[in-house]
C-alpha cells in the first residue's frame, strides 16, 4: 500500500511541476508582446496576390467579403479574387460571380473539408497563365481591412515566405460567447503572436487571413487536409526551416459563433485537429529541435500539444482545488498524508498568478489593444466560464482525434465592411 501511495505522490508531483513550468513559460513569453514598435515605413506595392475564399453554402455572407476585398487600398492589377464554391447547394457561386469574383465550383463525394478544397484550388492557380507571387486564404464570413495587402506586402518584402494577419472580431457584442471569443483572440494576437514575433520565434497560422509565397507552396506542397489545416501547415513550415511572420496591422474581421453549442462544436473540432497533428509532428519537431539546438522547433512542438496541456491544467486544478478545500475544512484528518497529489505551495502560487491574470494582466492587454469598453468588461466577467469549458472540450478532442468529420458553422446575418469602419 505504501508503494501505491508513493506512486500517486510522485505522479502528482510531476504533474504539478509540469503544469507550473509550462504555465510560467507561456506567461514569460507573453511579456514580450507588451511593447509594440509600429512600422511606419512605406513599402512600394509590388507583390501580386491570388485572394482565395473557401466557401461552403455561404450565400448570406459571400458578397460582403468580396465587397471588402474590392475596396482594398492596393493596385487592382496586382490582385484577383477567387471563390471556391465547395460542394455548395445554395446560391454561393451565383452571388460570388455577380460580385465579380472568379468562381470555381468543386463537387466531391469524398475528401470534404477546407484543406482538400484549398489543395484542389492551388493546383488550378499553379496552372494559370497569369502568375501570382503569393496566395492569401480567407474564410467566407471574413471582412478585410483596406490596408491588409499593403501590410502583407510590407512583411513579405522583408523576406518572410508566410505571414499571418491580425484576427479581429466582426461581432464581439452579439452574445457573451462572441464576447469571450473576441477577448481570447485579442489577447492571443498580442500575448502570443506579437510576443513570438518580437522574440524572433515563429507565429502560428490562424486558419484565415494568411499569405503564402507561391514558390514555397509549390516546393513544400500543401498536404494540409486535417481538421486544423493551419496548424498542420505551420508544423510543416517550421520543420523545413521557415518561420511564419506576423502582420499586426493586417486586420481580418472574423465572425464568432453565437451560442455555446456552436462554440463547443467548433472548438472540439479544433482540439481533434490539434491532437491529430501533434500525434504526427510533435516528436519530429522535438527530435529536430534537440539535434539542431533550435528553440523555434521546440516552441512549435509545445504549441501543437495544446489539448494535452489544457487537460493537464484541468486535472491539476481539480486535484489541487479538492485538496485545498479538504485541508481548509479538515474534512479528512490525515488526507494529505494518505494521498498527497499536489504541492500546496505551488498550487497557492498558481491561484495567485491566475487571479492576477484574470483581474489585472488581461484587461491591461485589452487596453493596449484599445478593445476594453463597458460591454467588453461585462462579457469579461463571464470569460472564466468560457475558459473552463476548454477542459472538457480538449478531453473530448483527444478522445475523438480520429473523427475527421467537418462541422460547418452556419452564418446567419450580413455585416458590411463599411459598418465596421464606422465603428472603428
Amino acid at each position: 500500500m505504501s508503494i501505491f501511495k508513493e506512486l500517486i505522490h510522485d505522479v502528482s508531483r510531476v504533474l504539478t511541476y509540469t503544469v507550473y513550468i509550462i504555465s510560467m513559460y507561456y506567461l514569460c513569453i507573453s511579456f514580450f508582446g507588451i511593447l509594440r514598435k509600429k512600422d511606419t515605413k512605406e513599402t512600394k506595392p509590388k507583390r501580386s496576390f491570388a485572394l482565395i475564399i473557401a466557401a461552403h453554402n455561404e450565400e448570406i455572407v459571400i458578397g460582403d467579403i468580396i465587397e471588402s476585398l474590392k475596396r482594398l487600398d492596393y493596385p487592382k492589377k496586382l490582385y484577383d479574387i477567387f471563390v471556391i464554391a465547395d460542394n455548395c447547394t445554395d446560391k454561393t457561386a451565383l452571388k460570388a460571380r455577380k460580385k465579380g469574383a472568379y468562381v470555381y465550383e468543386r463537387n466531391s463525394i469524398g475528401k470534404r473539408g477546407k484543406g482538400y478544397a484549398l489543395e484542389w484550388m492551388f493546383d488550378k492557380i499553379f496552372n494559370m497563365k497569369k502568375k501570382y507571387d503569393d496566395v492569401v486564404i480567407f474564410d467566407a464570413d471574413n471582412l478585410v481591412h483596406k490596408n491588409f495587402l499593403k501590410e502583407m506586402n510590407k512583411q513579405l518584402s522583408k523576406g518572410y515566405k508566410v505571414v499571418q494577419g491580425y484576427l479581429d472580431s466582426k461581432n464581439p457584442g452579439d452574445t457573451w460567447i462572441t464576447g469571450s471569443y473576441s477577448i481570447a483572440f485579442w489577447t492571443n494576437n498580442r500575448m502570443f503572436q506579437l510576443a513570438r514575433s518580437n522574440l524572433g520565434l515563429s507565429a502560428q497560422l490562424g486558419g484565415t487571413g494568411f499569405s503564402i509565397d507561391t514558390d514555397i507552396l509549390k516546393k513544400l506542397g500543401w498536404g494540409a487536409t486535417c481538421l486544423t489545416e493551419d496548424l498542420e501547415f505551420t508544423c510543416k513550415l517550421v520543420l523545413h526551416g521557415y518561420k511564419v511572420g506576423w502582420a499586426h496591422d493586417a486586420i481580418i474581421y472574423d465572425e464568432k459563433p453565437l451560442t455555446l453549442s456552436q462554440s463547443w462544436n467548433q472548438r472540439k473540432r479544433w482540439m481533434q485537429g490539434f491532437t491529430d497533428v501533434s500525434s504526427r509532428y510533435f516528436f519530429k519537431l522535438i527530435k529536430k529541435s534537440a539535434r539542431n539546438c533550435n528553440f523555434i522547433l521546440m516552441d512549435c512542438a509545445l504549441y501543437s500539444i495544446q489539448p494535452i496541456i489544457t487537460v493537464l491544467i484541468g486535472i491539476s486544478a481539480i486535484s489541487g482545488g479538492v485538496q485545498y478545500m479538504m485541508k481548509t475544512f479538515n474534512l479528512i484528518s490525515n488526507f494529505n498524508t494518505i494521498i498527497y497529489s499536489i504541492n500546496f505551495n505551488l498550487f497557492t502560487v498558481a491561484v495567485v498568478l491566475l487571479s492576477i491574470l484574470q483581474f489585472v494582466y488581461t484587461p491591461f492587454i485589452l487596453i493596449l489593444e484599445k478593445k476594453l469598453d463597458f460591454r467588453t468588461f461585462v462579457y469579461y466577467i463571464f470569460y472564466p466560464l468560457y475558459a473552463i469549458t476548454w477542459f472538457p472540450i480538449s478531453l473530448l478532442g483527444i478522445i475523438g482525434k480520429n473523427n475527421k468529420e467537418w462541422n460547418h458553422t452556419i452564418h446567419s446575418r450580413s455585416i458590411k465592411i463599411k459598418d465596421l469602419e464606422k465603428a472603428n
